[in-house]
């Protein structure tokens, strides 16, 4: 009696939680008492699904299943430093189970199989039925320790781990994130997922701390897909991490992301319907960066310098580093913190410190970089070599031009303004995003930049030269050089500004100062040589000039500005 009592004393001081977080209340019970949908028919025994006390297989925790005894696929990865094998430990346990192969009722300590509500026999499929392919699941059955940690550069020492999450014998196996036995929270983790606190118990991304994936209040809107289907979380914090991954039966394999096509990613947020900038309807305008127009090129491990043409939204954006985070030209802005490039002597950058050392990646030493949309006197495809500092002239993208006196700068531009590749590379209209996802003008313009001969000046005609420069400047018609031999051409002669001027620059390998300042190099589908063969540009100083060409069926010698 009196131990009785004791008994019953110890049950009503012990915590409720204690009681909660009983199998008996998951759906890891699978006898006929269990909460699931997925249970027994009569049998009551609860531990019996996994353990027995006596003629266990002679593997802890008296296990009363058969292993697999199959060869699984494993997850591979360009960017996984660790080694990989077939599961062993209580991952092998779990999979007894969960791999969909032996049915849920085969223990040794039952001469028949238990029999399964609505004839279920094995796990049936969705997401707990990891199948024997798992390359599109988290890797288990790894040695996780100091010196896989220290060759990743982005994982938590082991030795720095604490309770719950633990490791098996120095391996991570499935009871590192779950514990079969209680569910405290969702999925039998061992620590919750929200804020993806779970993932940052062993991974340590760079950047990560300050990036909008994490920190984000942003929800969903309830239009089109719902961008969170594999979690119960509401926002791009709450998700984090799983904004992006899945852990189990994810959509692509490496890095285990949600869908099969990488954009699909992060469209499915910046479409607008979670994200405030819609990207989605960028992507779809006429001149774009068109990533669906390739699908698992782009590599994560890929160099800096993209040697097989391609782009994808992470060629661009480092989803771990990405925030809201104004700069300067030419400083990288926060939504590409963190990626790689090219600088300006063509060297890997990681990360990049300017944003054109991103642009470089396809459009400087590629080669398979786009070709110049003009055919030029001289010709120069490498953006890399036409904004060098050291070149006759540039538009100051990489430095400072050489200009010393531009009287059309609108201001707060001076001679020593800097801009950005994306100042005049962008998204057209007002209200839209910053970058040069896509626009109604070619060449992915943020404004209209006519380049037919013949074409009768307007603002709407150069409204990209425009942004900058003052157009009652470039065609006043006073005694300003610049007035007076814009107007003559634009106005009089209705020639494009692309006749004379390459807007990118000149490299120095090929150009000089006395030819090829204020960006003077010829379209030469309209300017063409003269009779003798010449064709040039001649700086004779300050506001002056000469060529010898011709144009528009008249010839220039030596002709005096």
């Amino acid at each position: 009696m009196i131990l009785k009592n004791i008994k019953l004393i110890i049950l009503l001081i012990m915590p409720v939680w204690l009681f909660s977080q009983s199998i008996v209340n998951t759906v890891h019970n699978l006898s006929v008492s269990g909460p699931g949908q997925i249970k027994a028919t009569t049998e009551t025994e609860i531990c019996i699904f996994c353990h027995t006390p006596h003629n266990s297989k002679p593997l802890s925790p008296l296990w009363n299943r058969n292993d697999p005894g199959l060869n699984y696929t494993l997850y591979n990865s360009t960017t996984t430093q660790a080694t990989i094998g077939q599961p062993d430990g209580a991952s092998i346990l779990c999979l007894s189970c969960h791999d969909g192969t032996i049915a849920l009722g085969n223990v040794l300590s039952r001469q028949a199989d238990i029999d399964f509500s609505m004839g279920i026999t094995t796990m049936p499929p969705g997401n707990t039925n990891l199948t024997t392919d798992l390359a599109n699941d988290h890797p288990v059955s790894f040695v996780y320790n100091s010196s896989l940690a220290a060759a990743d550069g982005e994982l938590v020492d082991p030795v720095n781990l604490v309770w719950p999450v633990m490791l098996e014998n120095d391996k991570l196996q499935c009871t590192t994130c779950h514990d079969p036995h209680k569910n405290t929270y969702t999925d039998f983790l061992v620590v919750t997922s929200k804020y993806s606190e779970l993932c940052t118990q062993c991974h340590e991304k760079n950047y990560w701390i300050s990036s909008s994936h994490r920190n984000s209040i942003a929800t969903w809107n309830g239009s089109g897909n719902n961008p969170w289907f594999h979690t119960p979380y509401t926002s791009v914090s709450e998700n984090a991490c799983e904004n992006c991954h899945n852990p189990h039966n994810a959509g692509l394999d490496q890095r285990l992301l949600n869908f099969p096509v990488e954009e699909n990613n992060c469209l499915d947020c910046h479409n607008g319907n979670v994200a405030s900038k819609n990207i989605q309807v960028q992507l779809n305008k006429p001149y774009s960066h068109n990533v669906y127009n390739y699908n698992l090129i782009h590599d994560a491990a890929e160099s800096a310098l993209v040697l097989t043409k391609h782009v994808e939204c992470e060629d661009c954006h480092n989803p771990h580093a990405a925030r809201n985070l104004s700069a300067s030209a030419p400083n990288v802005r926060g939504a590409n913190v963190g990626t790689i490039g090219i600088n300006l002597n063509g060297s890997d950058v990681d990360p990049v410190q300017y944003e054109y050392e991103i642009c470089f990646r396809c459009h400087a030493d590629s080669p398979d970089k786009p070709a110049s949309p003009t055919s030029r006197q001289i010709e120069q495809n490498n953006v890399r070599l036409e904004f060098d500092i050291g070149n006759p002239s540039f538009h100051p993208v990489a430095g400072p031009g050489t200009n010393p006196d531009c009287p059309s700068l609108i201001s707060p531009l001076t001679e020593s303004s800097m801009i950005y590749c994306t100042d005049c590379h962008a998204s057209d209209g007002a209200s839209s995003p910053a970058g040069p996802h896509g626009s109604v003008y070619p060449h992915i313009l943020k404004f209209n930049y006519t380049t037919a001969d013949y074409t009768p000046e307007s603002y709407q005609a150069y409204e990209l030269c425009y942004q900058c420069h003052d157009r009652n400047v470039i065609i006043g018609g006073g005694n300003n050089f610049q007035e007076r031999v814009h107007k003559k051409h634009i106005v009089g002669e209705d020639a494009p500004c692309n006749a004379c001027h390459d807007p990118h620059g000149i490299s120095n390998t090929q150009g000089n100062s006395t030819n090829n300042t204020h960006l003077i190099n010829f379209d030469i589908n309209i300017v063409h040589p003269t009779g003798m063969g010449q064709l040039y540009f001649q700086d004779l100083g300050s506001f002056s000039g000469r060529c010898t060409l011709r144009c528009h069926g008249r010839n220039h010698r030596r002709k005096s500005y």
